[in-house]
């Protein structure tokens, strides 16, 4: 059985899904919490994932005891009458620790997808740590994107056994997507994406950035003022605290493009565009270095280090004046922009998710686990 109930996890959880639904050795049950429901729809429609059950728990303004008691309620009538031999728990989102925690009350073996990345904060990002770190006591089978996801888990006493190393499946998903011919629904984005125009990809979504997001959006005007030849695009979160902190700074400017959340191809469309991406997002740090995008992170600290030891991310809080500063010089220090954008992605080859079931194999006694992902630096 396979939880999830976010964009981001529907994408990382799609190539697994897929496997295991054409693996004999398995029967794939999909559960969907529906944490983000719209966007999660279009993620399913485009990797062809029609989940066997969906709670819906998308609602105005719950808290996160509201979504995480109602999923493993919700969970837990599923995971009676379904009866799995295994729960997939992705990440460290609400939905993944009520899933963890759902399955091990109900004696499930738990599979935690992406395990091992740590900040060291408890705080940041939040709930996040925390999630992750409460999966980790849970799982039986830890499958780590990173050697470095390992060694986390290692310090934290889970035996080396118990944790394979798969590369990140979200490499999977974006190999496969940055092949799709995609148009654009927006027309600014379509008539800018036929121009030479240089673009700054920025996401921003993070509760720890909400009492920021006009330092966030003054940097981006300060930008537009000082590079008019080059646009900032913002695919914008539909969080009205989010949009609140950026609308209000950003929507007169004339090289400001502010969108609605885009469908997962047109965002990978949209990041295979850009010059630059500026994000606070997790997926986007592993995602953009594939396609050769320098990346700016506006963070304090990262549970994804292995980027920016390889050259490829740089954090730079939230900042207004550090902001500027660090677009400016990858816009004009092609020196800075090329180390950047040539830098080795430690994050996968596209066949984490042919790791992840073998090691699921193994677990059950049906396979035997194949050679573990190792990024090949320069």
């Amino acid at each position: 059985m396979t939880i999830y109930g976010t964009r981001p996890e529907a994408i990382k959880v799609a190539p697994v899904v897929s496997r295991l639904q054409t693996d004999e050795r398995f029967e794939s049950v999909v559960v969907s919490t529906g944490q983000h429901h719209e966007m999660l729809r279009q993620v399913n429609q485009r990797f062809g994932i029609d989940p066997d059950h969906d709670l819906a728990l998308m609602k105005p303004n719950q808290t996160l005891n509201e979504i995480v008691s109602r999923a493993v309620f919700g969970l837990d009538a599923i995971i009676d009458t379904e009866q799995p031999d295994v729960i997939i728990s992705q990440g460290d989102t609400s939905t993944a620790m009520a899933a963890a925690l759902a399955g091990f009350h109900r004696g499930v073996d738990i599979v935690h997808l992406e395990a091992g990345l740590r900040t060291g904060n408890i705080s940041s990002p939040f709930p996040e740590e925390a999630n992750r770190k409460i999966i980790s006591q849970v799982a039986c089978l830890h499958l780590a994107p990173t050697p470095d996801a390992k060694e986390n888990l290692r310090r934290e006493n889970i035996h080396s056994k118990d944790i394979v190393v798969t590369g990140n499946t979200v490499i999977d998903s974006l190999l496969e997507a940055s092949q799709w011919n995609v148009p654009f629904d927006d027309e600014r984005l379509a008539a800018l994406s036929n121009t030479s125009d240089r673009m700054v990809l920025v996401t921003t979504h993070r509760r720890e950035n909400l009492e920021v997001m006009a330092e966030i959006a003054g940097a981006i005007r300060d930008l537009a003022a000082s590079h008019q030849d080059t646009y900032s695009v913002l695919p914008l979160h539909l969080n009205p605290k989010v949009r609140l902190g950026i609308l209000p700074v950003l929507e007169d400017l004339p090289n400001a493009i502010i969108a609605d959340p885009l469908p997962y191809d047109q965002f990978i469309a949209l990041m295979n565009r850009a010059h630059i991406v500026l994000t606070d997002s997790g997926g986007v740090q592993e995602e953009a270095p594939s396609l050769g995008k320098p990346v700016l992170v506006m963070r304090e600290n990262t549970e994804r280090p292995e980027a920016v030891l390889a050259g490829a991310v740089k954090l730079v809080g939230s900042d207004r004046d550090l902001i500027v500063a660090e677009v400016t010089n990858l816009l004009e220090n092609t020196v800075s922009y090329e180390a950047m954008a040539n830098a080795v992605n430690p994050y996968g080859d596209g066949q984490a998710a042919h790791r992840a079931v073998e090691a699921i194999a193994e677990l059950k006694g049906v396979g035997t686990r194949v050679e573990e992902f190792q990024p090949k630096y320069p």
